[in-house]
């Protein structure tokens, strides 16, 4: 076997065009695989000497499907269907039998990985489900069979991360540390917009290089890319990242009409609410579908990444006028007055109006009744699944980007607080081998998901992971280490002010606190914003709401320990890293 270096596949994806385009008859026969993704290129209507009309079979076909990037923006027609194993043979032979004295050329360290040793069994398929701003006010049991009956079904068949959260209550940098299983100080994304956010911030990191899916796709996946990708993306100026095999991706999604999807090179415009076809949740929906039916084959990993239900909170126009009556539910925290413990950014909130609470209500009945069209896309997924005979491979994964407060210690709809409502969102996984209506105690969060897949996947996790693989939760039987589980979430945030460009750009009195970073344990939440001038500390076991600060309270060699414990995860960087900085956890 040829030795395989870190590079890209473009070294190796140039040998392979080039004996694919002189056909060499010593060949025909040991490299069937790469003529029949030549033929499926040409039976797709792709020629040589077809590039100034977008259809050239070398770059506009050939090229994308080996390289497993997007078409050139000129390219007007679609890529052929071509099964994962056969694109992996192709680069596998050409890595080690090079042609008439050329030397192998390099593979990236995610397929090398795979040549080198396979995994046994059949890869498994895995389908993600991440939908926007869902808090667990929406997924509360008294009323989710009514809400959204196939996420219930979910939780009876799989298991539940009852203690899941986020490192960032904000879209772009939890997306960010979903993607590449890194906190945020080390994606170096903390906002929504440049400079400290957005997908300029992810680029400029590096961290597109980084994801579970260039991991996945190196050892074989199709995957897909279906909705909301990063705040700032926008689907006329940029395409498909590395790592998708399919990318069908919005900019500004939120109102669910009238927007644009970038369709794997190609920009289609869809239309107003007076044609219900046009809702783009049930667009990604049918999007999916057609892939998932065209990998059945598998391997293949699928993300679904709905714009529901943050606001506007545009429900399916089927939905429309469901649950009429609807309120928000009150608990204690409901419209509380901030006491003279509480930091100072929540003593600025004033106190909530009737008004307000009309509007609270009148916005949570309209997030209650988008999330129905999610609940559709999860039960069309499945179905689809089990009428392809493939769900004994396939898990499916249920989650939200960062969760959302409508009226809590009198804040007005919102986010980006260290509390709860924000930053502690819901986890659910059914698949192979998981034992149905499990409840998982341990305290896991976003980063956690990157190193998931690749181990599922069979593919090495990228460098610098700062999350854990939670397979040995999925299959605890099986896979349980005596290795001491996360002792803390750690939350980053960093204040934005106000952008216009922003969808989240916090209104007035809706919380905006200042930069903070925060260590959320199964007994206690502790914050210290802007470097420690201000602290707050919530003793869950009496106060569960997070009602009382009581920092105060503490005695300096515990204000220490925590302290110390913070600035370590803070600043840790890798598992390893990240684990000894957990061990500092009170």
């Amino acid at each position: 076997m040829a030795i395989l270096s870190h590079h890209s596949t473009a070294g190796l994806v140039t040998t392979v065009l080039l004996l694919l385009t002189v056909c060499l008859p010593a060949h025909a026969a040991a490299d069937a695989p790469c003529q029949q993704i030549r033929k499926a290129c040409a039976e797709a209507g792709f020629t040589k000497g077809g590039a100034k009309q977008g259809e050239g079979i070398n770059a506009d076909c050939l090229k994308p499907i080996l390289e497993g990037t997007a078409q050139p923006r000129r390219a007007n027609r679609p890529l052929p269907n071509v099964d994962p194993s056969v694109i992996a043979a192709c680069r596998a032979f050409h890595a080690e039998k090079p042609s008439d004295g050329a030397s192998a050329m390099p593979a990236s360290p995610a397929a090398a990985a795979a040549l080198a040793s396979p995994p046994a069994g059949p890869r498994p398929n895995i389908v993600l489900i991440l939908v926007d701003d869902l808090s667990l006010d929406l997924v509360a049991p008294a009323t989710l069979e009514a809400h959204m009956p196939h996420l219930a079904a979910m939780m009876r068949e799989g298991v539940t991360f009852e203690n899941y959260f986020v490192t960032d209550s904000l879209c772009c940098p939890s997306r960010s540390s979903i993607f590449t299983g890194k906190l945020p100080h080390n994606t170096g994304v903390f906002t929504n917009t440049p400079p400290l956010g957005g997908l300029q911030a992810f680029t400029h990191h590096g961290n597109e290089s980084q994801t579970f899916a260039v991991a996945l796709q190196g050892v074989g996946y199709r995957t897909a890319m279906l909705g909301k990708y990063l705040n700032g993306y926008k689907p006329e100026h940029e395409g498909a990242p590395a790592g998708w095999s399919g990318w069908d991706v919005a900019g500004h999604g939120y109102g669910q009409f009238n927007y644009a999807l970038n369709q794997d090179g190609k920009v289609m415009h869809y239309g107003s609410d007076k044609d219900p076809r046009n809702y783009l949740t049930d667009v990604i929906a049918g999007l999916g579908e057609n892939f998932i039916r065209n990998s059945a084959a598998g391997p293949f990993f699928i993300e679904f990444a709905t714009f529901s239900p943050h606001s506007p909170y545009i429900p399916a126009p089927r939905h429309a006028r469901n649950f009429p009556g609807l309120t928000y539910p009150r608990n204690a925290a409901f419209g509380l007055k901030a006491d003279e413990g509480a930091p100072n950014w929540l003593k600025a909130i004033a106190p909530l109006t009737p008004k307000d609470v009309a509007e609270i209500d009148k916005g949570f009945r309209m997030r209650v009744r988008s999330t129905q069209s999610i609940d559709d896309l999860i039960g069309r997924a499945r179905a689809l699944i089990a009428s392809l005979h493939i769900e004994h491979n396939t898990y499916v994964i249920f989650s939200s980007d960062n969760g959302y407060h409508m009226g809590e210690y009198s804040l007005r709809p919102g986010k980006m607080t260290p509390f709860d409502t924000d930053i502690h969102v819901p986890l659910v996984i059914v698949g192979p081998g998981i034992e149905p209506g499990r409840i998982v105690q341990e305290i896991t969060e976003n980063i956690d998901l990157c190193p998931t897949f690749t181990e599922l996947g069979g593919a090495p996790t990228p460098g610098g992971v700062d999350g854990r693989s939670l397979v040995e939760l999925l299959h605890p039987s099986a896979n349980r280490t005596s290795v001491e589980w996360r002792r803390a979430a750690l939350v980053e945030h960093r204040h934005p002010g106000y952008d216009d460009t922003d969808p989240d750009s916090p209104q007035p009195h809706s919380g905006n606190p200042p930069s903070y970073e925060a260590l959320r344990t199964a007994r206690a939440l502790y914050v210290e914003y802007e470097g420690g001038a201000e602290l707050a500390f919530y003793d869950l076991a009496s106060d569960p709401l997070e009602l009382r600060n009581i920092a105060a309270t503490l005695a300096p060699a515990e204000r220490k320990r925590w302290h110390d414990a913070l600035r370590a995860n803070a600043t840790c960087k890798g598992t390893a890293a990240c684990a000894a900085a957990q061990a500092l956890v009170p």
